[in-house]
């Protein structure tokens, strides 16, 4: 009789090794593997292997491309990240902290899809039908062909796609759905590699977009294994806390359009909706006071207009506080130590607080220019008007360097009556602002 081979297996990752291991050499967790049964290695074995008839490889010019058609969500701010609109076929994961509106977003959208005379299934794991009707009735999301099926089992999930053809399909959300084939808990990673594997062949074989709704750990990244995020076509992610009014929905990952795109909401008795006139909400002119800056930052082909807030304070502690809120800490030491060298400011016996406000993260370094200018105006207790803006990447020799879409961001700024900006190069269009070059960070004193 032959030996069972024995197989273990990483429930963070899905990394599979003959032996247990204490820690993951692929992802670092330490105690994720557990050992599979046989049937267990059988899905492992038939996930991971290639299926139908061997391919000829072909030369790339003989390949016709495919033609990608979309149909609008009737949201612009989520056909603005997926690219232009929903594919046919794809398959979307959205993540998100706990009542940020993940559930509200999709049921406002599923029932905007179902408006233009297209069905919709919404598959609740979590809720039963009734508590979506409630939720349905608040948003106005009733439609004839909005249908909803309180389940947790994929095979009668996939009988109900047999049953009726749908356009449209809403999973919430991944991690509580399992097989009945598979004996394993939901949300472990065979499960939700044989569901995912699952949901992608009925996608590309009946032409359905699939939106699945995920967790998200402490950390901010999926829960469970990060297999998911490869499998799915499109990765999309809420920041910002669900007490705020605004919520930033950011492409990760699309095969099918940019992934620097951002969509802005704001949550209304309504539901979760594009939220209107974006340029002028994550900046206040009301009063002005020490300790702001205003900067113009990039994202995707989007400008947007941040105010950044710095309060420097003297500490009463041996090691001084530096805490950013939506700025690289990291960065934000350095610049720091940059003033201390440059400048000759001493802020080593001060605590130092950054923020970027409207919850959006900076992930560019086009703001360097103006947090340095926050810090200077908090530190010395003098106002920056907000008639200027400071944009321009700071450098380890003290030296300021231009950034890319400088006339966009500009234009972007002069729509919002500004009419100075501090940067470190010229722009090449003429604009009505009137701008002064920066080139060395010992220059913003003359500006104080």
């Amino acid at each position: 009789m032959a030996k069972q081979k024995i197989l273990f297996e990483c429930q963070h990752c899905g990394l599979t090794t003959p032996k247990w291991m204490g820690k993951c050499t692929n992802c670092g967790s330490w105690d994720s593997f557990i050992e599979l049964n046989q049937h267990q290695q059988e899905v492992v074995k038939q996930t991971k292997s290639t299926s139908g008839a061997a391919s000829k490889a072909l030369s790339i010019n003989e390949i016709v491309e495919n033609e990608v058609y979309r149909y609008s969500s009737l949201d612009p701010e989520l056909d603005g990240v997926l690219g232009g609109g929903i594919v046919p076929g794809s398959l979307t994961l959205i993540g998100g902290s706990p009542g940020v509106g993940k559930s509200t977003l999709l049921l406002k959208v599923g029932s905007n899809i179902a408006s233009l005379k297209k069905n919709v299934l919404y598959v609740t794991g979590e809720e039963s039908s009734g508590q979506i009707k409630l939720r349905a009735n608040r948003l106005g999301s009733n439609q004839d062909t909005l249908y909803l099926l309180s389940e947790i089992r994929l095979e009668q999930i996939l009988v109900e796609l047999e049953h009726r053809t749908y356009d449209f399909l809403i999973i919430d959300s991944i991690q509580t759905i399992y097989s009945e084939n598979i004996t394993s808990a939901p949300g472990s990673v065979t499960q939700v590699r044989q569901i995912t594997f699952e949901l992608m062949r009925i996608a590309k074989e009946k032409d359905i977009a699939i939106f699945i709704i995920g967790h998200i750990t402490k950390e901010g990244s999926i829960a469970g294994p990060r297999v998911l995020e490869h499998m799915v076509d499109t990765v999309l992610y809420f920041e910002g806390d669900s007490s705020q009014e605004l919520r930033i929905l950011r492409g990760f990952k699309n095969r099918f359009g940019p992934t620097s795109e951002i969509g802005v909401f704001e949550m209304r008795g309504d539901g979760l909706v594009s939220a209107t006139d974006v340029a002028s909400r994550f900046f206040s002119r009301n009063s002005t006071q020490p300790g702001s800056a205003l900067t113009v930052i990039m994202e995707g082909s989007r400008p947007i207009i941040l105010e950044v807030q710095a309060l420097v304070s003297e500490s009463h502690t041996a090691n001084s506080k530096r805490q950013a809120t939506g700025f690289d800490t990291n960065r934000l030491n350095m610049l720091l130590a940059l003033l201390e060298r440059k400048l000759e400011i001493p802020l080593s016996g001060y605590d130092v607080f950054i923020n970027i406000t409207g919850g959006i993260k900076i992930t560019e370094t086009s703001a360097d220019l103006a947090v340095l200018a926050a810090i200077i105006s908090s530190f010395r207790d003098r106002a920056i008007s907000k008639e200027t803006v400071f944009i321009g990447e700071v450098s380890l020799v003290g030296d300021v360097r231009e950034v890319y879409g400088l006339d966009v961001r500009l234009k972007e700024a002069s729509m919002q009556n500004i009419s100075k900006a501090l940067l470190a190069k010229k722009p090449l269009e003429k604009t009505k602002i009137k701008t002064f070059v920066v080139d060395e960070v010992t220059k913003l004193l003359e500006w104080y």
